[in-house]
């Protein structure tokens, strides 16, 4: 179910009714705002379309019953790929990239006949995980696409795609989610939560339902409340960046450490926009530092609990200094 991006289903709906469907999709906007849910809906709607028998919902929604949302759903349906990182091939955690290999594979997809209907779907999820070789092994399949193909590319980072790639796409933005959409998500998939958890959770989230649920998931609300005390208070001792560190550096927490990367960007963001001055000066300035380390800290895995301990550095060289 597409949750509050009643614009971007409208959108693409009266394209795929028009006959005139753009060959490539891009999915722009934040993490956790039901791009992906959206990807795998429309490929599953066009398919099931093109295969029969035709759905009436005027929206992108197909009947759990249908053949070809039953073969999607299994992961079977032998005219749409799937695209994203794999597990490592040793230790946990996922590959850095989407390789080159995976986006060639695409070829075996291309070259056969379609087996179930005229049309063919890929969704890759997220095309800013492309490696170098693969963005320009895809970039070849855009400029020359297969008759009666859709590529659905998810993207957080629009602006940091090859223009060339840009171009080819047609653009589909994907907007911050509403309290009340975040709040029917919530009860939806996690129904033991407290009222007050999920408001607090709403809260926080940011618009993100992804960004919800692994607060709930990964208990983060304790650690960007932990970050957020920094950011602004300081910390003088060291101590609470050490208490951070600790906590984030233990053996068992690599979700949570990946987690704590994700959102802490947009902690610094979110409360910049409520500085003025100097402060938030500093703000922009940590914001960006930030950005540029947890993105390369799981890049060269650097240690976590190093990491956190310098991320809690720049977060406290936001707050004003103590007399």
């Amino acid at each position: 179910m597409i949750v509050g991006q009643h614009r971007a289903v409208a959108q693409f709906s009266a394209a795929w009714r028009s006959g005139a469907l753009h060959h490539a999709w891009l999915l722009a906007g934040a993490k956790g705002v039901g791009k992906a849910t959206f990807a795998r809906e429309a490929a599953t709607r066009v398919l099931a379309d093109a295969a029969g028998p035709a759905v009436k919902a005027p929206d992108l929604a197909t009947p759990e019953d249908h053949r070809i949302a039953r073969l999607v759903e299994a992961g079977s349906h032998p005219d749409l790929r799937w695209l994203e990182r794999q597990p490592k091939e040793k230790g946990e955690g996922l590959a850095r990239n989407v390789t080159v290999s995976q986006v060639r594979s695409l070829g075996d997809l291309f070259e056969l006949t379609p087996a179930l209907s005229p049309w063919r779907a890929v969704v890759i999820d997220s095309i800013d995980d492309l490696e170098k070789s693969a963005a320009n092994a895809l970039l070849k399949m855009l400029e020359e696409p297969p008759a009666n193909c859709l590529f659905l590319l998810v993207s957080h980072a629009p602006g940091r795609l090859l223009p060339t790639i840009r171009s080819r796409c047609r653009r589909l933005d994907f907007q911050a989610l509403s309290d009340d959409a975040m709040t029917s998500i919530l009860a939806r998939r996690l129904p033991e939560l407290k009222d007050s958890q999920r408001q607090r959770i709403v809260e926080v989230a940011g618009g993100s339902a992804g960004r919800a649920i692994a607060l709930a998931e990964l208990d983060l609300v304790a650690l960007e409340e932990a970050a957020m005390r920094i950011l602004r208070e300081g910390d003088p001792t060291n101590g609470r960046r050490s208490d951070l560190a600790l906590e984030l550096g233990k053996r068992g927490a690599a979700e949570r450490y990946a987690a704590f990367l994700e959102i802490l960007p947009s902690i610094i963001a979110r409360e910049a926009r409520e500085m003025a001055g100097s402060r938030r000066l500093r703000a922009v300035d940590a914001y960006a530092r930030t950005r540029e380390l947890t993105d390369i800290a799981p890049r060269l895995s650097l240690d976590p609990a190093s990491t956190v301990f310098q991320l809690g550095g720049i977060l406290a060289s936001v707050a004003d200094p103590v007399p």
